[in-house]
């Protein structure tokens, strides 16, 4: 997709925080210390985080105190965020130096997971690479009944479990077909659970172990869907995922639904974690691998 479509889409799905920001209002007004607690007050209601409002609040403050704000002010708070957002490897995945790759993908329930994981599989289905979903969300059918349609429309092989079956044996068995029909990825479904239940994330753990015993070096990425409209929770979440599993990365859905497309900087700056896609629309092509210069734009824009 070239590089203008990707710019349009990125801008649609930040509308509503770029709305939030609104720099054209910031033209012509003097920084002064009236200017710099609106932008504090945005900045915080776009969920961006005190750690990180208070590190653009000082930097505009030492650069631009009693000047007139103009395009050099946005451009400058552009590049804040960009260093904000600083990643080495931005929207991309690990791939393992031998077939196959497995990435385990959590999250609590109605975050988007099981679609995010469908927008994943289609968009590795449409880089050539040959997909396996594991559907070890067996606490609820519907998740199975969900990813297996899926599953049909990407081209992808499936293997599940009986409703109610121990999601780790699903785990044991899609490792064995991963292993013995060489696919290239892997991608394993857990259930939704809420990160305050102490017995379910350990339920999770246990799938997690048992791709590890069953191929080297997996989970080769453990990603975290988190809803964007949960702000500051979505940072709660993280943690407690991260403490039981092991948090590689971050797949942030609906920031084309809220104005608090700022999380996506609290995730990076709070978690270290990286985020490596985002969720910009409803369509199987919304899942975009994140780039940190094309988010500033549509966020500023």
């Amino acid at each position: 997709m070239a590089f203008k479509d990707l710019l349009e889409r990125f801008k649609k799905g930040l509308f509503k925080t770029a709305q939030l920001f609104n720099v054209r209002g910031w033209f012509g007004k003097k920084v002064d210390q009236a200017f710099l607690d609106n932008l504090e007050a945005t900045l915080i209601k776009a969920d961006v985080g005190v750690k990180s409002t208070a590190t653009v609040v000082d930097r505009v403050r030492e650069a631009f105190a009693d000047k007139t704000a103009g395009e050099d002010l946005v451009e400058f708070v552009k590049s804040e965020f960009r260093t904000l957002l600083a990643d080495p490897r931005p929207g991309t995945l690990i791939t393992a130096p031998r077939k196959p790759t497995v990435y385990l993908i959590a999250g609590v329930n109605g975050a988007g997971k099981t679609t995010s994981i469908a927008k994943l599989a289609q968009r590795l289905k449409n880089e050539g690479k040959s997909i396996l979903l594991a559907a070890c969300d067996t606490f609820r059918a519907a998740a199975a009944d969900q990813l297996t349609i899926w599953a049909e429309r990407s081209g992808s092989d499936i293997v599940k479990g009986a409703p109610g079956a121990d999601p780790a044996s699903v785990a044991h068995d899609a490792c064995d077909r991963a292993l013995a029909r060489g696919v290239d990825i892997l991608i394993v479904d857990t259930a939704g659970r809420l990160h305050t239940q102490t017995h379910l994330m350990r339920e999770l753990e246990k799938v997690r172990n048992v791709v590890a015993r069953k191929i080297a070096g997996a989970p080769h990425e453990s990603l975290l869907v988190l809803d964007a409209t949960n702000g500051q929770n979505a940072i709660r979440q993280a943690e407690v995922f991260t403490k039981s599993i092991g948090c590689t990365g971050v797949i942030l859905t609906k920031l084309d639904g809220t104005a608090k497309g700022g999380i996506v900087v609290a995730v990076r700056q709070t978690l270290g974690l990286p985020v490596k896609f985002i969720g910009v629309g409803e369509g199987i092509d919304d899942l975009q691998p994140f780039d940190p210069d094309l988010f500033v734009e549509g966020l500023f824009s």
